[in-house]
Order: structure tokens, then sequence, then C-alpha cells
């Protein structure tokens, strides 16, 4: 296995749901056009061309990224968790066949920015950590809070949430899919295990 270590009105139209810009429209400052997207899109994490089908969720305040051994620790008097990707997991990653997902898993840290505690129902309640992570969606940068979560189960690896929606002005299509007219740029599975070489430590079977 290899480990990489360390984002209308009228019935003719489609039926949009809409959020306001922020809790105090006169602070935002941001004077873009509201940008309208499917409730599935590819999103690609900036620091790393991990390429992940996410899914734009009306329904959750915070963003949600799958993690899996998910991991407090100090560093510098601060707190950071470290965390894991495993590719093979969900498999997005276009590759040209040379490896296997399976073999690849992304190993990141961030600083914690807060935790949530999320109810569950039939189950115990979850404390998660949220970190900020920056990402490209549509073909433009963007950057939210993410809650860390195993996500493995799901269909879909990132979970986009109303935060992300109101601060960055998007309107949700909640009857289609992958409707972003431009895309952002991500690498093959083989570009982006080449691209991280020098931190890939390799686990003999």
């Amino acid at each position: 296995m290899r480990f990489i270590n360390k984002a209308g009105l009228t019935t003719a139209l489609l039926c949009f749901s809409t959020f306001l810009y922020s809790a105090n429209p006169g602070e935002n400052s941001d004077s873009r056009p509201p940008e309208a997207l499917g409730y599935v899109e590819w999103v690609v994490l900036q620091d790393t061309s991990l390429r992940l089908k996410s899914r734009l969720d009306t329904g959750a305040k915070t963003s949600s990224l799958h993690a899996v051994n998910v991991e407090p620790f100090d560093k510098d008097g601060k707190e950071w968790v470290s965390f894991q990707i495993p590719l093979g997991d969900h498999k997005d990653q276009p590759t040209e066949g040379e490896l296997d997902h399976e073999d690849i898993t992304l190993e990141l840290e961030r600083p914690i920015e807060r935790t949530v505690l999320i109810k569950r129902k039939g189950a115990p309640s979850q404390r998660r950590y949220v970190v900020r992570m920056e990402f490209c969606i549509a073909g433009t940068p963007h950057e939210t809070q993410f809650s860390l979560t195993d996500r493995s189960k799901f269909s879909y690896p990132v979970l986009l949430g109303r935060r992300f929606m109101r601060d960055d002005n998007i309107l949700v299509d909640s009857a289609d899919a992958f409707l972003a007219k431009r895309e952002c740029e991500y690498m093959t599975l083989e570009e982006l295990a080449e691209k991280h070489q020098a931190n890939v430590l390799e686990e003999l079977n």
C-alpha cells in the first residue's frame, strides 16, 4: 500500500434552492452573480489535486469530507488534526491503469477550526473535528469548513453544505447534476502519486 503525506418563478424554469448571501448582506463584499450548480459536482482539493465527487446538500449546514484515522495532536502550541483519505473508498481519481485506487491513501494535516457534536438517530452522538480546506469547483477556487467523518458507506466522499452555498453565492439545481460549465485541473492517479513521490511510503505485502 502506498501512503502519500501531506478544497424562476415560472414552471418552465428548473427548481432552484436559493440562499441568502450572508447573515448581513451589507457585510458581504462578494459582488459575483449567483452561480448555478447541480446537486452533484466534481471538486478538486487544491493542495493535492485530488478529485472527488460532491453532493450539494441544502439540508446540511457544515460541509463534510471523507476521512479515516482522524487523530488530534499538538503543533507549535496549537491544536491540529491528522487524517487519511483512502482513494479506494470511492475511486473518483482518473487512472491510466498503472496503479490501483486501493493502493493509494492520502495523509493530511490541518489546524483544528472547531469541533461539532453530531446527534445521530439510534446511535450515540459523535464529536467531529472541523478543518478549513481550499478546493476548486466549477473552475473556481473556494474555501470552507469541513467536518471530518468516515463517508466510505456513502456515495459521495464530499458533502457541501449551506455555509459554503451562502458564503459563495451558490444556487443548487435539485433536478440535475454536473451542470458546471468549467472544470478544475486535476491529475490522474499515477500523476498524483508521482507528484508526491518524495513523501510516499510503501508497505510491502
